[in-house]
């Protein structure tokens, strides 16, 4: 499993670096669960990382735009991310998934074909109105995606393993891998979730609240990123 760290500048990618990060995630909390930082942030962060890990980059938690999408993640890959992530947030069935994940994979792929597109569903997705994980690999996968990732959509304090059982994780895992996909796990893990993940084992678990001491409005702390990484192992 490779830990997916979610700084909010470059200080942050720094600690989360120091401390094993696999991959630092450029977000912006304050604009949601999947919120998008500004360009150059995403470019510090990938000056930081210096193409030692990949940086990843959120570009929302979108409705039905597909055009905005697509933009936004032009304007992610161009700064510098490995990897573009789209929350389908408003999203409430397969055709307007494909509508989504289609363009802007066609988007990412044609300025530059090595850039991977991360498609994310929500665990609480009864509260959001939006389309529900398990609908998300087949059509993620039809559309040019290279990961299906489950989060939360509403951080409350609720985890993804309140919205889904160990079972169910375990079929998304399944269902991304039989499509040839990386599956990533995310959704205010805390530390006492590792030992489940351990056993359902995704490729990417994703996390900022834990490693900031609990409240993901704090700052990332080089310690709990090396605990993180240590108690994974």
């Amino acid at each position: 499993m490779r830990l997916l760290v979610s700084p909010i500048n470059a200080p942050e990618a720094e600690a989360a670096m120091a401390g094993g990060a696999d991959i630092l995630d450029v977000k912006n909390p304050r604009e949601g669960s999947l919120g998008a930082n500004f360009p150059w942030v995403i470019r510090s962060v990938a000056e930081v990382s210096g193409g030692r890990v990949p940086v990843s980059a959120t570009i929302g938690d979108f409705d039905y735009k597909p055009g905005t999408a697509s933009l936004a993640a032009l304007g992610a890959a161009f700064s510098g991310a490995d990897y573009i992530k789209v929350g389908l947030l408003k999203i409430k069935n397969r055709d307007e998934a494909a509508d989504m994940i289609g363009n802007i994979s066609r988007a990412v792929k044609e300025f530059d074909g090595g850039k991977k597109l991360v498609a994310a569903a929500y665990s609480d997705c009864a509260r959001v109105g939006s389309i529900p994980p398990m609908e998300l690999p087949e059509v993620a996968w039809e559309c040019g995606a290279d990961v299906v990732m489950v989060d939360t959509a509403i951080k409350d304090g609720m985890t993804t393993f309140q919205f889904m059982s160990e079972s169910q994780i375990g079929e998304f895992i399944s269902a991304g891998h039989d499509f040839g996909m990386e599956v990533a796990i995310a959704g205010t893990i805390k530390f006492e979730d590792l030992e489940l993940l351990k056993r359902v084992d995704p490729d990417i678990i994703g996390v900022r609240g834990a490693v900031c001491g609990g409240d993901r409005s704090g700052e990332i702390k080089e310690e709990l990123v090396r605990r993180m990484k240590a108690d994974l192992s």
